[in-house]
This record gives C-alpha cells, structure tokens and sequence, in this order.
C-alpha cells in the first residue's frame, strides 16, 4: 500500500519520539531524518544515544588523525555491526542543519578541518515504503524543524528534553512527563 500523494516528506527534520513511545530503541530519541521519499522509506541517525566512544576506541589499528576523536552514536537498531560517518552543519543565514552521511574516512577528515561536526554512528533507523507515515499517523513521533541545539546540546542525552522545551509550552510539559508515568 503506498502513502497518498498528500504525504509529507521529512527529510531534514528532526523526529522526536512522544513521550508515550515505548520500543527502548527509540524511548526519548531525537533522530535526525538524512532521506525520506515515499517509493524508498526512510532513513536517520538518533542523535541522542552517544556509545561513550571514539572512533579510535573502535578502529585501533588504523591511523585516523583528528577523526579518532570523534564521538561515537548509537544511530539506531539497524546494522548495527557498521560504523558510518556523518557531518552536521548549522547554516546560519539559512537556519537549516545540512547533514552528510555516508562519509568517507577522507571525506569526514575533510568536514572537520573546515570546522563541521562530525559523529560517527553504529547502525541507523531505517523504514520501509509507507511505515513512517503510519506512525507518525499514530501520533509515535513529533515532527520538528532541525534547530542548532542538537549541536550544542551537553550532554547529547539532555538533547530531547532541550528541543521540547523549545518547541513552547505545550512540549515544555511533555518534556517533563516521567519516563515511566505509570509508576507515579
């Protein structure tokens, strides 16, 4: 079943997972939608999971120069056995993230001389034609424009809690919900 031709395309926008999402792969993630076309799904890397690695902590034998200090994120459940670069860039005039993924271990050295941010992810979320219109439909994610405090946000883990707040006052008080509202 393909989405209708109304469908919107999320591709450069942030998810965020409602506060009622309960998979523990997405439980308060911010993710980071890099391509989303209704024929092939989509595709994104969670921002807000780092892995308490560098890249030299998972490639030690390789020479990587100012890359093996570069963060390493939980992208998502999807093969997991991989490591992927990608580089984060605010535009400041045009207040959009620019993100490019599947770099090189040349390309992402080159991204971070010219002062870009670079993360290196293992895995990423992945959906297939139709899936996350369905849950976006079933109100599982928030739909945001990208904002520069997934940059800057310490640590990545308060990342969620910071887009919400700023999202006004409605998300405020979503952004404090317990994680287990059950328990209270």
């Amino acid at each position: 079943m393909s989405a209708p031709s109304d469908t919107p395309l999320y591709t450069g926008s942030l998810l965020l997972a409602a506060p009622s999402m309960r998979d523990p792969n997405f439980t308060r993630t911010v993710i980071f939608m890099a391509a989303h076309t209704l024929q092939e799904g989509a595709f994104g890397y969670v921002l807000n999971r780092p892995l308490e690695q560098r890249v030299a902590d998972l490639l030690p034998d390789q020479d990587l120069g100012g890359l093996g200090d570069v963060p390493v994120f939980i992208g998502g459940p999807v093969a997991t056995d991989k490591l992927a670069f990608a580089s984060l860039h605010w535009n400041r005039q045009k207040s959009t993230l620019r993100c490019q993924t599947h770099l090189s271990v040349s390309d992402a050295l080159h991204e971070i001389s010219l002062g870009h941010d670079v993360r290196g992810f293992v895995g990423y979320t992945g959906w297939s034609e139709g899936q996350l219109e369905k849950e976006v439909q079933h109100r599982s994610w928030i739909i945001t424009a990208a904002r520069k405090t997934i940059l800057t946000s310490e640590p990545p883990t308060a990342m969620w809690t910071s887009v919400m707040e700023e999202m006004g006052p409605l998300h405020q008080l979503m952004a404090h919900i317990p994680n287990k509202v059950q328990l209270n």
